[in-house]
């Protein structure tokens, strides 16, 4: 889980407006923390079989939602990965 400090530290960098706590490029960004430490725990628990099954979940749930943005406004994917630091 993130903390909610971090969490909401991260929508009010990727936010679109003020009130914005939903638009895709918030979605990937708190996505792709959580991520991030899913595969940390992995590392050190390689058993545990649930949480690698909610990291796929998690991934595939990115990967639409950067897809979706590519095709509807390539230059704010484009900015995104980057600021993200995402290959593709």
């Amino acid at each position: 889980m993130i903390d909610s400090s971090v969490k909401a530290d991260i929508k009010q960098e990727y936010q679109q407006h003020e009130k914005d706590t939903g638009s895709v490029e918030v979605q990937v960004a708190l996505l792709s923390k959580r991520i991030k430490d899913v595969t940390g725990h992995l590392q050190s628990h390689k058993g545990d079989h649930d949480s690698r099954r909610g990291l796929i979940l998690m991934v595939s749930k990115r990967r639409r939602l950067l897809d979706y943005l590519r095709d509807s406004d390539l230059a704010r994917y484009q900015t995104l990965i980057k600021r993200l630091g995402l290959r593709r």
